[in-house]
This record gives structure tokens, C-alpha cells and sequence, in this order.
């Protein structure tokens, strides 16, 4: 055997030593520059339910990111969604009680220490469901954000859910002949009155109104400076104007109102324009109630959508920041629908636009006669929920939210009724000079 090599010794000894020696280097460089990203010990900020017929969202915010691993089981249907880098905590604990009993889709939420470092949320189910586990960055007054959305498994379209609304009024009130007429028409071709009378029949039909209350659920809107949010009082004045609607004929019309959301729960901008295409809506009203930067601006106004840019920097501004609607209230982009990205396509004619600028003047008319404007005319820029095509669109913002005088407006019952009214003449003024069977339809 030949003897050892003292010098190839030494040799293997100082290369573990600086092998050792790099690896402790490049610990501590992940130590320091990778601390942020460990979500060992994240600390829960709060959780939320949010139930609603469309869907239901719980949301865990957090001070990092937190990876997650789900296990869907059919029978009985429920959800297991392990959480990595958590300690039971308790906040997340109070998911238990925030569940009620009226919500489609959860019938209760257990959770527990799974093993060390790791909750385990279990969503017992009423239903089959879709689920969408995700995470989003922070933006707006969040940080980061898991959120766990409960889709059906067979999702009901907006028609749908229209005609279910219809069967609900009609436990409390008489028959909505005119609605049913107009339900049976989604299925019968459109063909040429061959008589007078039926020429007579065909001239009277139901006029859709979407009503489009902003933001919702994740998404509270702009936030007056005592605290009142957006979404509610936006959600209070478009139920009030549905019943307005509802109650009201144009020329022998039926008018029907159809909400984009009637609850607080967050509507992605292309579902609500897919919504008002879907119940092939002939007006769309998106109700808004907005902030400034300063707390003395006031007035109400009202949007449509712009061709060739911003009528003024206020409304680039006022769009740009309903735009981001989207990543405030928590949309899954990864597998949003290819349907809601053609919804936000600039699809929208020059004849769209010019019914919406009408439609803008009139109600403009009629809310300055019950509230100060912001601006004497209509303004236009690239709102995202105003592009639905062939449908006149506007946006309307009844008043600044935040300045104090007028939050304490919005916040008052008889001004909400003055308001809906004045909107409830400006659409009658509309269709006055523009009946809907001036303008075609698709049957």
C-alpha cells in the first residue's frame, strides 16, 4: 500500500473548510436577502366571508404570501385547503363563526394545526362546487391577500337568475305578465307582424335596464371621511331605482330593471358588462359614488365612453382609477374566462356612443334639477364598464363621497329617492325621443 500523501491531505482538509465555509456564506446571504419572502410565522391580519348566489369568497390577508395546497372530495362534497407557514391563530379561528347559515355554498369551515407549520381549512360544502385558490400581491389599504372562491359547478347565467327574480316577485305580487312575454321571446324566432294588432303587440315590449351598483365585497369603493363606503350606499340607491323601474311603463313599455350584483359581493368589470349583454339589456346605468383628492370637490356627473380619449384630465383620471377595480376587489387573471376579456374589448360603435351621450344629457338634465353638478356636460373617457356593444352605457357618479357635506347626503334616504327620481325622468326623456324600437334588437 502505498503511504498517504500529507500534502493531499492537507489539500482535502482546506477544501471541505472552504467548502464549509461557502456554504455558511451563502446561508446568511439567503438568510438577509431572502427573509422577506419565508412565510414561516406570517401573521394572519384578518379573514372574511363573503357570501353571494354568484359565488362565495374567503379571503386571508397576511403580512406575506401563503402557499397552499387544496384537495377537492365529492362525498360529501367540502374543500381541504392545507396553509403553509402558519400557526393557528385567532383570527384565522373566527373563520368559524363568520359563516351564516344562508350562504349557497358553505355549510361550515373547520380548521386546525395540521403539523408544524402548516393550518388545514376544511369547507364543508352544500354543493358541488369550482374553487379558485389564489393569491394576490398588495395594492390599495391590503397586503397580501389568499383568497378561496367557491364557484358552482353549474353556474347559473344572468338570464337565468333574471327569470328565478321574476318567480320571487311573484310569491309576493300579481303575475309579470310583461316579463313572461318578453322570457318567451329569448326562444321564438323574430318574425314580421303579419296583421295591425299584431303590429300593435309587437310595438309594446319589455325595455331591460341594467343598473350597475360599483365595486362590492373585497372592493369597498372610496370610503367618506366618516366612514361610509362607496359600494353600500351605491347598492341602496340602485335597489330603490329598481323598484322605480319596475313600477314604470314609456310609451306602453314594461320597463324591467336587472342588477349587475344586488349584494355585497365583488363583480369583475367584463362580468358585469357580460351580465348586461346576457339579458340583452337596452340601457346601462353604473352607479358610482366618488372620491378627489381634495375634500371640497362636489357635484354629481355623468361618463360615456370616449372614441378618442379623455374629454379632460379629471376623467382620464376618474377612469384610470375605476379601471383598477379588478386588482382591489381580487380577480384570478390566470384563468379568467376568454368570454370577459372579449367583454372589455373596445368593441363599441360610434352609434353606441352617440346613444349614450342622449342618454347622459338626460339624465344630466334632470339630476342638476335635485343636485349640484360637477360638471354641466357629459364628460367621456375609456371606462371599462361602458363597453358594452349596442347597449347606450353611462356612468353616474351622484356625488363626491368624499366631501362631508355630500356624504352626509348620499347617506340620507330622502336624497337617495330625490336622486332616483331625477334619474327615473332622464330615462323617461330618453325614451321619449329615442323609442327602443328605433333601434335594432337581437332575439
Amino acid at each position: 500500500m502505498m503511504p498517504a500523501d500529507p500534502s493531499s491531505d492537507r489539500e482535502n482538509s482546506d477544501k471541505a473548510s472552504l467548502s464549509r465555509r461557502e456554504l455558511l456564506k451563502r446561508g446568511s446571504l439567503v438568510l438577509s436577502v431572502g427573509w422577506p419572502q419565508i412565510v414561516w410565522g406570517a401573521t394572519i391580519l384578518a379573514v372574511r366571508v363573503w357570501p353571494a348566489a354568484d359565488y362565495t369568497r374567503v379571503t386571508i390577508e397576511s403580512d406575506a404570501k401563503l402557499p397552499t395546497q387544496q384537495t377537492l372530495i365529492n362525498n360529501p362534497p367540502r374543500l381541504a385547503v392545507d396553509i403553509e407557514g402558519l400557526e393557528l391563530s385567532p383570527e384565522l379561528k373566527s373563520l368559524v363563526a363568520q359563516v351564516k347559515t344562508d350562504d349557497p355554498y358553505i355549510a361550515g369551515i373547520r380548521v386546525g394545526q395540521f403539523s408544524p407549520g402548516v393550518v388545514r381549512l376544511v369547507l364543508d360544502l352544500k354543493q358541488e362546487i369550482l374553487p379558485q385558490v389564489f393569491n394576490l400581491p398588495p395594492v390599495a389599504n391590503y397586503q397580501n391577500r389568499l383568497l378561496l372562491d367557491l364557484y358552482p359547478k353549474h353556474a347559473m347565467d344572468p338570464l337565468e337568475a333574471f327569470i328565478q327574480e321574476k318567480s320571487r316577485a311573484q310569491t309576493k305580487h300579481a303575475p309579470d305578465d310583461a316579463l313572461d312575454h318578453w322570457l318567451s321571446q329569448q326562444s321564438t324566432p323574430k318574425v314580421k307582424p303579419n296583421t295591425l294588432e299584431e303590429s300593435n303587440m309587437a310595438a309594446s315590449r319589455l325595455i331591460v335596464i341594467a343598473l350597475d351598483p360599483g365595486h362590492g365585497g373585497e372592493d369597498p369603493g372610496a370610503i367618506g371621511p366618516n366612514g361610509t363606503k362607496e359600494k353600500d350606499i351605491v347598492l341602496s340607491i340602485a335597489q330603490l331605482l329598481r323598484e322605480r323601474i319596475n313600477a314604470t311603463n314609456v310609451n306602453g313599455n314594461p320597463l324591467r330593471a336587472y342588477l349587475t350584483r344586488d349584494a355585497d359581493f365583488f363583480v369583475p368589470l367584463g362580468v358585469r358588462v357580460l351580465k348586461a349583454q346576457q339579458v340583452q339589456a337596452d340601457l346601462m346605468i353604473s352607479i358610482h359614488a366618488d372620491a378627489f383628492m381634495t375634500p371640497t370637490a362636489r357635484g354629481a356627473s355623468v361618463f360615456a365612453l370616449s372614441e378618442h380619449g379623455a374629454s379632460s384630465v379629471a376623467a382620464r383620471w376618474m377612469a384610470d382609477k375605476e379601471n383598477r377595480a379588478d386588482a382591489v376587489g381580487g380577480l384570478n387573471f390566470k384563468v379568467q374566462d376568454p368570454s370577459l376579456r372579449m367583454a372589455l374589448l373596445d368593441m363599441s360603435t360610434s352609434a353606441q356612443i352617440k346613444d349614450s351621450l342622449k342618454l347622459g344629457n338626460a339624465l344630466l338634465s334632470e339630476v342638476g334639477a335635485v343636485a349640484k353638478l360637477h360638471k354641466g356636460q357629459v364628460e367621456q373617457a375609456a371606462f371599462a364598464v361602458l363597453k358594452a356593444p349596442a347597449i347606450p352605457s353611462v356612468l353616474l357618479e351622484t356625488a363626491f363621497i368624499s366631501n362631508p357635506e355630500e356624504e352626509q347626503r348620499l347617506r340620507s334616504s330622502d336624497y337617495q329617492n330625490q336622486l332616483v327620481d331625477a334619474v327615473m325622468r332622464g330615462i323617461q326623456r330618453y325614451f321619449s325621443k329615442n323609442p327602443p324600437l328605433a333601434r335594432n334588437r337581437a332575439i
